[in-house]
């Protein structure tokens, strides 16, 4: 009766460990940018978050949602990236509200302009909605007429997952460039280090294709490289933010 019993609660508990196992991989990516939003939104300004982030995150899960069709992984993997899809759109809604607030009276940017020196940096949310709903039907239509190609679908899961391990270096290229990571979420890198290590050590665990381990690996390194700013930078004055007079900071989106 003791053996029984023994083994009912060491099941629980497998359980309970592995639900909390996937509920922080699919909601665990979401984590990091509730501080930064919270940030942008009580500060009114945008200035110390690349947007650049969100195209990233964006390319990466759509390609790794297209990827799923022509070899199958982890159904939580999925759901992650429908979450971080819709997270990243938040993000954007936000970022470009608050600039606009502190660009009136500046000529209007939009997406069906095709101007490429203001790419990603349009003034209004439906602007970038309608460039990803454009990214998503080209690359779902290329990838239903090369379905049947093993290269070309293992070469989409790699640029997925490439893409996404590419996610710090928008923000790495930011901090360099002002010489400061003022403005930018400190706890939202360290939730970043933590939640790639997570996953790496996850797809490790549950043998996903190699390309998503090695990824992982390599965005555990630039996370460690943002750390190492926030460190460097941290030894000299921060480089002062640029502020407007109106009641919002400048939300330049880098």
């Amino acid at each position: 009766m003791e053996d029984e019993a023994f083994e009912q609660i060491v099941s629980v508990f497998n359980s309970l460990v592995s639900w909390i196992a996937a509920g922080a991989m699919v909601f665990g990516g979401v984590v990091p940018y509730i501080p930064q939003y919270r940030d942008i939104r009580r500060t009114q300004n945008a200035e110390g978050f690349s947007t650049y982030v969100c195209l990233v995150l964006l390319v990466a899960n759509i390609l790794r949602i297209l990827f799923r069709f022509g070899r199958y992984f982890d159904t939580l993997l999925l759901l992650q990236s429908a979450i971080m899809i819709v997270t990243m759109l938040v993000m954007l809604n936000l970022c470009t509200g608050v600039r606009m607030a502190s660009e009136l009276g500046t000529k209007r940017r939009s997406f069906i302009d095709f101007d490429w020196s203001h790419f990603w940096s349009w003034s209004h949310f439906l602007d970038y909605v309608q460039c990803v709903l454009a990214f998503t039907l080209v690359a779902a239509y290329v990838t239903y007429l090369l379905l049947d190609s093993a290269v070309f679908v293992e070469t989409l899961g790699f640029l997925a997952v490439f893409i996404e391990a590419m996610l710090g270096t928008p923000q790495l290229h930011c901090n360099y460039q002002n010489k400061s990571t003022e403005g930018m979420s400190i706890k939202m890198v360290l939730m970043w280090t933590s939640g790639d290590t997570f996953k790496t050590v996850y797809f490790l665990l549950t043998q996903a294709p190699v390309q998503f381990w090695t990824c992982g690996l390599l965005q555990v390194f630039v996370d460690v490289a943002i750390l190492f700013q926030v460190y460097y930078y941290s030894r000299y004055p921060q480089k002062p933010l640029s502020h407007t007079v109106s009641h919002a900071t400048s939300a330049k989106a880098l």
